[in-house]
């Protein structure tokens, strides 16, 4: 394996700052069910970022998967965007600083690019990197989102929503880089936001809210998300008309919104006789069942990146 350093470019000084200890990083692709972690990456972003490296783009990107744009003006070109994946300092309300790692996620030499952020992180002083995603999920958008918290510190690992089982499913950065990371001894955190399966492929502002709400609570972090407030309602509004005229619509919204109401009663440890009512034929799904409903959303994801879907 080539050196993983090289592909990293410093703009800035990457010795530790004082007060600056997490690495935020935020990959749009292929965890990024409605556009939650694209979202919240832009907020995080928008107070005056200060480049620190980027990495080397033609060494990990396709760009005939995800092709750059060029502006054509009357007769010639005259610009294009080429994709970068970037290491900003960027400052959160209280004028903290924090890092922040985003940029569409690499196809390319998985393990030297987490190598280089593994080098990244101890050149900066890095204590705590936290990985985004958004996931499709089998709950309606009438309910409290799910947020997991995963990675290797069980002093702030949550999951609301236990599995039964372990499951399986298509790698991603974000994905290797906490398990990698965590196996060099550094800790590593990841936030699964969960969005309702049937919004995955539109924009959901309440899931990117979601995500730097439970991103504040495991780093202390004050994070603008009140910013998101007007877009998330006009985003619930515009959902609330589509369920006034789509039958089939209510019908999916109601039969999750029976599910997880069921769900939610279980953990509480409701009375038997609240869960019998509840599920009078025995109808509640089980952990392994969610699990499988979790496993075929992400792999259909799997397979419209890859082409193979029909659709």
């Amino acid at each position: 394996m080539a050196d993983p350093a090289d592909l990293i470019t410093w703009y800035g000084d990457p010795a530790p700052t004082p007060g600056r200890s997490v690495l935020v990083h935020a990959f749009t692709g292929f965890l990024d069910a409605a556009g939650a972690t694209a979202m919240a990456a832009k907020l995080l972003q928008s107070r005056e970022p200060r480049l620190l490296a980027t990495i080397d783009p033609d060494q990990v990107l396709d760009y005939r998967a995800r092709r750059p744009v060029l502006t054509f003006v009357q007769d010639h070109f005259a610009a294009v965007d080429m994709p970068q994946i970037a290491l900003h300092e960027v400052t959160d309300a209280a004028g903290t600083p924090f890092l922040l790692l985003t940029g569409p996620e690499p196809d390319y030499q998985w393990q030297r690019f987490s190598a280089a952020i593994l080098d990244m992180v101890r050149r900066t002083g890095t204590q705590t990197t936290v990985g985004l995603s958004a996931i499709p999920w089998p709950a309606p958008h009438t309910r409290p989102l799910g947020v997991t918290i995963h990675g290797n510190d069980p002093s702030v690992v949550s999951n609301p929503f236990p599995m039964a089982t372990n499951i399986q499913v298509p790698g991603h950065i974000g994905g290797l880089l906490e398990l990698n990371l965590g196996q060099a001894g550094e800790r590593a955190l990841g936030i699964a936001t969960h969005v309702p399966h049937y919004l995955s492929q539109f924009e959901y502002p309440t899931a990117a809210i979601s995500t730097l709400e439970a991103l504040s609570s495991i780093t202390g972090l004050q994070l603008p998300v009140d910013e998101l407030r007007a877009p998330a309602s006009r985003a619930e509004g515009e959902i609330a008309q589509q369920l006034q005229n789509n039958e089939e619509f209510v019908t999916i919204v109601r039969a999750l919104e029976q599910q997880y109401d069921q769900m939610a009663a279980l953990r509480t440890s409701a009375p038997a006789s609240v869960g019998s009512d509840l599920a009078p034929d025995g109808e509640v799904p089980s952990g392994d069942e969610i699990a499988a409903q979790v496993e075929q959303f992400l792999a259909q994801m799997h397979e419209r990146e890859s082409g193979d879907s029909p659709e």
